[in-house]
């Protein structure tokens, strides 16, 4: 069975499609009008595109790379009509995705040989952690995974209260010392926690505090060590949680969480509220971090494993208004 029928059914395309409408109306109205009257690919439509891409937050750098690939398909063709220009944009991201450590996931699978699966999750106050946190405790939990989560935030009540919360809505386990508690204690406990009580994945947070980078990497560092000291090879991801709202500001956090710890893997929340759904491309392409999880809509299931190909194939499906 293909990856496209085993997971991505019919109305999780159609998630997907709607999630990213914001961001592809603007995109293609912009690139629309810059095509407007051309029969070839020229240096003005390129610079037209750059403009587009950067403005739809894929990045300086990242838009760089896709333009130069673009001239250097032209120079090689010789002739390239401006009709084309989509089809070949859409071919040279997904290999710029491929050459960036983007792996296509099978559904919500929990790694072989890893049990219990810690996963330690990272990001600032507001990106929807706690709530993606949630909805992956939900997805690992229809996989028939037995799911605990550590309340490792323990200096905001709300953290806490909000987890509790989202562990009772999916039916997994909890994991709690409390508010001002030590969160090394926390992630070490709950990972004792997922080996005695037979669970297969441990979902751990961690504040979503911006310090100084000294004091995020002390922080973080500890956190890590405490786990490996329970369970040795553990955390076997350390998710980052990115708001796609934020644009370049998601960037700029990506920038102090990967100089404070290794990050293994991103989740990108947020894309349906958004424009900026081009900033996916260009924070795998900086960070050469893969993407493993989208939020393309509040609702308990609207998050998804992150497949580049169906991905860009969606980005590049011309609303029906344009």
């Amino acid at each position: 069975m293909s990856f496209f029928k085993k997971f991505f059914t019919k109305e999780k395309k159609e998630d997907l499609d709607k999630g990213l409408e914001k961001t592809k109306t603007g995109f293609f109205e912009k690139l629309t009008k810059a095509v407007a009257g051309k029969s070839t690919i020229d240096v003005e439509v390129l610079d037209e595109l750059e403009n587009i891409l950067i403005s739809s937050d894929v990045g300086l750098d990242t838009t760089i790379k896709i333009i130069e690939r673009i001239e250097k398909r032209v120079a090689e063709d010789k002739y390239l009509n401006a009709s084309e220009l989509d089809s070949i944009m859409r071919d040279e991201i997904v290999r710029l995705l491929e050459e960036n450590n983007t792996e296509d996931l099978d559904d919500f699978d929990v790694p072989e040989g890893k049990k219990p699966y810690v996963l330690l999750v990272v990001g600032v106050n507001g990106v929807g952690k706690t709530t993606t946190i949630g909805k992956l405790a939900h997805q690992f939990k229809l996989k028939g995974k037995k799911v605990v989560i550590g309340a490792g935030d323990t200096f905001r009540a709300a953290a806490v209260d909000q987890l509790k919360i989202w562990s009772e809505r999916v039916g997994c386990d909890f994991y709690s010392k409390g508010m001002n508690t030590d969160p090394a204690a926390v992630a070490y406990e709950t990972t004792d926690y997922a080996i005695k009580n037979d669970c297969d994945v441990a979902i751990i947070d961690t504040a979503g505090r911006l310090h100084t980078k000294v004091n995020l990497m002390n922080e973080l560092g500890k956190i890590k060590r405490s786990v490996g000291k329970r369970l040795e090879g553990a955390p076997h991801d350390v998710l980052l949680v990115l708001d796609a709202t934020t644009g370049q500001n998601a960037i700029e956090q990506a920038k102090q969480f990967t100089a404070a710890t290794e990050v293994t893997c991103l989740a990108l929340t947020k894309l349906d509220g958004t424009a900026k759904g081009g900033v996916a491309i260009g924070i795998s392409d900086q960070f050469k971090i893969p993407i493993k999880y989208i939020g393309v809509g509040e609702e308990i299931d609207k998050l998804q494993v992150f497949n580049k190909r169906i991905f860009v194939e969606s980005l590049f499906k011309r609303p029906e208004t344009v």
